[in-house]
């Protein structure tokens, strides 16, 4: 759906917030004179007040400047919150988009509305349907196109620039989440990271035979079950001169079975997900080359398999890192935690890095802790906490700080090696953080983000969220890097 700025539009559907308690807007008002007086009447009729969540639509006579007029409620103007105009266009668009109608036009005066606005319509119109062979008409989208008018276009415009690369972003980390294992797996994952050098990305791929000369065998352990060669991808983004990079890393498993310790069957087939956390990362990358973000950063994903194959690592093997610490292995669906360990090792001996943020779909424990509203952030740095969650606000992609601490770090002590890959069950995600730590240098900079939980989400979703994958990341890391990372 191309989405557009304009001082004026024509346009099918009509799409008019209108505050609560007040009348018809003025160029609600313009279209009504069109009507023979319809809009108004939808406006007073009804329980329509103009509350949040509130919406009327009506039908227009021919001679009307639109066929459909709608009228969404906006509250009242000093308890609106800042993602206000992004809901009601994303519902908008759920609404309209297999209508029929191809046009529509979405009147939002300020520039920080209408940007808003663009926002929300841009995300609620992703669709992942490339795989269904039979769809009939009237399940296909329609709507082809929305222009936000508003006062100020290049306001808005300007306003928008950021949040539309991070939308672009999105649709990429949502098509990786959705992809199914049979077409997504480390080889083909690795030639799309390939395809993004068009991009202007610097694209690297490392196989497990550079991999096992790197010493990365906790990482190349995980991947050991399976037919399918594990893979370390790097995507490079160099727009900041000569300062050191960001380091984003992403747990890349494309499917996971638990290996020998294998995973109940039920919902096993939502471990096509279990790569989400790669998904931000490449998205994000993804990101800060369509805007050309002055910003160095690298983006590192382990692409892996888990399997239960007669070659996979056991419960109670010992797999040697790339840092030179042991691991016993006491539950092989504790994978991702073995990928990221060899992945942030490689991000710090070769690039440095400034920061780094991991992000991985880690831990069921994190969903108990959480649900599916908020991502687990977990750092010691608390200027660098607070400049995620203030990025988080601003995205739509929340965080929610977990502790961290010597006594859970305890709980991975092994009888028979450096450490043990679980901590048992009590404190699930917060020992899965501290078994990272180990492998992040002393003075790094350092977040992980366990997004198991808001990866993919079943039930009672926004608009803004059509899909099963949410594609989360990539909004609130662009954002964080343009607030916290760019002159």
């Amino acid at each position: 759906m191309d989405i557009k700025f304009a001082t004026s539009a024509d346009a099918d559907i009509a799409v008019f917030v209108l505050d609560e308690g007040d009348g018809l807007t003025e160029a609600a008002a313009k279209l009504d004179e069109t009507a023979g007086g319809l809009v108004a009447q939808a406006a007073s009729s009804g329980r329509f007040t103009g509350k949040t969540g509130q919406s009327v639509s009506t039908i227009l006579p021919a001679g009307a400047d639109a066929k459909v007029a709608i009228l969404f409620g906006g509250g009242k103007p000093e308890d609106r919150k800042s993602v206000a105009f992004e809901l009601i266009a994303a519902a908008m668009v759920k609404s309209q988009l297999k209508s029929g109608h191809e046009t529509a036009a979405f009147y939002a005066a300020a520039a920080e509305d209408a940007a808003k606005a663009a926002e929300g319509a841009k995300l609620a119109a992703y669709r992942f349907d490339s795989y269904f062979t039979k769809m009939k008409d009237d399940q296909k989208p329609t709507l082809k196109s929305l222009t936000i008018v508003t006062d100020d276009v290049a306001a808005a415009e300007a306003a928008f620039e950021v949040a539309s690369a991070g939308t672009d972003g999105t649709y990429l980390a949502r098509d990786l989440v959705n992809e199914p294992p049979s077409h997504l797996y480390p080889q083909t994952y690795a030639d799309r990271l390939v395809d993004m050098e068009s991009e202007g990305l610097k694209v690297t791929i490392l196989g497990e035979a550079e991999l096992k000369e790197l010493g990365m065998g906790s990482m190349l352990g995980v991947g050991q079950g399976s037919a399918k060669e594990s893979k370390l991808g790097i995507l490079e983004w160099n727009g900041g001169g000569d300062e050191k990079p960001v380091a984003l890393v992403g747990k890349g498993v494309c499917f996971d079975t638990g290996g020998i310790s294998l995973k109940p069957g039920p919902a096993m087939e939502e471990m096509r997900g279990d790569m989400g956390g790669s998904a931000a990362v490449v998205g994000t990358m993804l990101a800060l080359a369509r805007r050309k973000a002055t910003a160095n950063v690298v983006g590192l994903v382990g692409l892996v398999e888990n399997m239960p194959d007669g070659d996979a690592i056991r419960p109670g093997d010992i797999l040697h890192s790339a840092s030179g610490q042991t691991i016993e292995v006491q539950n092989t669906d504790a994978e991702g935690r073995l990928v990221l360990a060899d992945v942030l090792w490689y991000a710090q001996e070769h690039y440095n890095p400034e920061v780094i943020v991991d992000l991985a779909t880690l831990t069921g424990a994190i969903v108990i802790s959480l649900g599916h509203e908020h991502a687990g952030m977990f750092t010691d740095q608390d200027e660098l906490g607070k400049a995620l969650k203030q990025a988080g606000r601003k995205s739509g992609e929340s965080v929610w700080r977990m502790p961290l601490g010597d006594a859970y770090d305890k709980l991975l002590k092994s009888q028979f090696a450096d450490m043990r890959n679980i901590g048992g069950r009590a404190a699930g995600s917060i020992t899965a953080a501290q078994f990272l730590k180990r492998f992040v240098n002393e003075g790094q900079k350092w977040v992980h983000l366990d997004i198991a939980g808001v990866a993919w989400r079943a039930g009672d979703k926004p608009p803004t969220d059509p899909s099963w994958a949410s594609g989360y990341g990539p909004r609130l890391l662009n954002q964080w890097i343009k607030d916290n990372y760019e002159g």
